[in-house]
């Protein structure tokens, strides 16, 4: 098959399975679709769908033991054929579909097409600094010195703006933020120069401001070089903003194919129309956000509410800090001080949600960890029924340890993955002595698994059995289990694709009204944050920026910070 000079690669007919014991079950299910030029392919669907899958295949990284390459081929162009044409088997030099272990795809990877990983910390090595990595990709692929290769990885640097380039090529990793940890990984992709980058999930993880750099940074860099892109994402803003062409994913099959202006001006099939009414609206809040199942069976409720106001304080903050020391100089002897929070005050009303917002690194974690005396406080008080809870001695923290509860970011992590999830939700009862024997408390968490919405049988299985979605209504029931006043919700939701993420939220304030919850809810999504919040605290290297109503902060916004986060999640979709 001879391809159009400006189409890059061809998929046809691409089926992909996995052997689950003496079965094999179809991921991928005969897609086809092709990649140009210098341009974007964005790739969405919800989770599970074959996104990634079908992408991964591409590089042939997909777990050799349990992949099955069922039917279809990859077509390269021509001008690419001269890198794998002698490996290729009998069925035609045309033909891109080499053996898994084949020694071209060595060459390929890294040289022709490269790959941007969700999760730069698990894709870096921990052990070798950052710089050493792309170095070692330099002289594996091409003929040159160290000295040159460690010269060409400061270029990289420089090019995708990290921070002091000379420094970051001698530090580790963990030294680096989730930001910079993204930009080494985008070098690494550029090395060797490819036609192809495939970036999957790529910003999921970061908050608005840096996500927006990451994004200009490959728009840049795919301009000056002339590459073409595969993006994957859940994120439709992100897609409407990247994108020249998408793919529509369910089920592992193709839904809808097209031009990003026409898809999202005029989607074609119920399921694209339900994916975009799942996203929350800026200006408009809904009392429940729309599912998938909502638009296909037409019963979308477009009821919008008004923001209450509570009066009732139910924790008050005063003048919060947490100090960091940190060693430096020769022998560790110099010490300097990092104000984490710095002296907050603010009060979380009965009965409201109120958001946290800001960029990585403002506090906001650290902030909730001290309201829950997870680490101490350095100055300042948190007062919840009637007690100094920076004070608070071990016995005092029993008495109302059952009224704080948290919703971690990841859910997975969060749970025992050698516990079943009927175990893992009774312990939290048994160790409070709650529903007096192990019939009540049995009875109780088949009740709690009922209000999330998981079945009775889900008691058995474990962690690993579950969706990440199923994954984050088990965290909740966990955390439903102690009978809690107020929950911390800390980016409970922001690693769900929107369906899922619309399903939990419409969980949290089911749950909010008929036990009388109140929630601090922590997300780097403004939009989410708009949906679900009464009140907004934006903070900002500590301290508090602003605080008001959601109208109020969002449209009416007087800090200059503020209105750059917004004006970041507009840009970005």
């Amino acid at each position: 098959m001879m391809l159009d000079e400006n189409i890059l690669l061809r998929v046809s007919n691409l089926s992909i399975g996995f052997r689950v014991g003496a079965h094999i079950k179809v991921a991928v299910r005969g897609i086809s679709f092709d990649i140009q030029r210098g341009r974007t392919l964005g790739i969405v669907g919800e989770s599970g769908s074959g996104k990634s899958v079908s992408s991964l295949s591409l590089l042939q990284l997909l777990q050799r033991d349990k992949a099955v390459f069922l039917e279809g081929t990859v077509w390269l162009h021509q001008s690419l054929l001269a890198q794998v044409q002698h490996n290729c088997i009998a069925d035609g030099l045309h033909h891109f579909r080499c053996k898994p272990d084949d020694p071209v795809f060595a060459a390929l990877r890294g040289k022709t097409f490269a790959m941007i990983f969700q999760e730069p910390m698990t894709a870096l090595n921990p052990v070798m600094r950052c710089g050493d990595q792309i170095v070692e990709m330099l002289q594996c692929h091409f003929s040159i010195s160290r000295q040159e290769a460690r010269s060409k990885t400061l270029a990289l640097f420089r090019e995708v703006m990290l921070p002091v380039p000379d420094q970051m090529l001698d530090r580790f990793p963990h030294e680096l933020s989730g930001g910079q940890r993204q930009r080494v990984m985008i070098a690494m992709a550029m090395a060797c120069q490819p036609q192809l980058i495939i970036a999957d999930e790529p910003t999921t993880a970061l908050d608005v401001t840096v996500q927006r750099e990451v994004l200009e940074l490959l728009k840049r860099l795919q301009h000056t070089h002339g590459m073409a892109m595969v993006f994957i994402t859940h994120d439709l803003g992100v897609v409407k903003r990247m994108a020249d062409d998408v793919l529509v994913m369910r089920g592992g099959q193709l839904i809808e194919a097209g031009s990003a202006q026409a898809l999202f001006n005029n989607p074609q099939e119920v399921y694209t129309k339900a994916l975009l009414a799942c996203r929350p609206v800026w200006g408009k809040k809904m009392r429940r956000l729309p599912t998938i199942g909502d638009v296909e069976k037409n019963q979308v409720d477009h009821t919008t509410i008004v923001p209450q106001s509570y009066q009732e304080p139910l924790i008050r903050v005063i003048n919060l800090a947490k100090t960091y020391t940190k060693s430096s100089g020769l022998w560790g002897l110099k010490k300097e001080q990092f104000n984490a929070v710095d002296r907050v005050s603010f009060d979380i009303m009965k009965g409201e949600t109120l958001g946290l917002v800001g960029e990585s690194g403002c506090g906001k974690t650290t902030l909730s960890r001290m309201l829950l005396g997870l680490i101490p406080a350095s100055a300042g008080e948190v007062w919840y029924n009637q007690m100094d809870l920076t004070k608070a001695t071990a016995a005092q923290w029993r008495d109302v340890r059952n009224d704080l509860q948290i919703i971690f970011q990841d859910p997975y992590s969060a749970l025992n993955p050698r516990w079943n999830i009927g175990d893992t939700i009774m312990e939290p009862m048994a160790v409070r002595g709650f529903h007096g024997n192990a019939t009540g408390r049995r009875k109780a968490m088949l009740d709690m698994l009922d209000k999330v919405g998981l079945p009775a049988d889900a008691a058995q299985r474990y962690p690993h059995e579950f969706s990440g979605g199923q994954r984050q209504r088990i965290v909740i029931a966990r955390a439903l289990a102690t009978q809690p006043k107020w929950i911390i919700c800390d980016e409970s939701v922001s690693a769900l694709d929107v369906s899922v993420q619309a399903q939990v939220l419409n969980l949290l304030n089911d749950l909010k009204h008929e036990f009388g919850l109140t929630y601090l809810f922590i997300s780097h999504d403004l939009s989410v944050v708009y949906h679900m919040c009464d009140r907004i605290m934006v903070m900002r290297k500590g301290c508090i920026e602003e605080i008001g109503g959601a109208d109020d902060v969002f449209f009416r916004g007087k800090s200059d910070y503020t209105k750059g986060l917004l004006e970041a999640t507009m840009l970005v979709g």
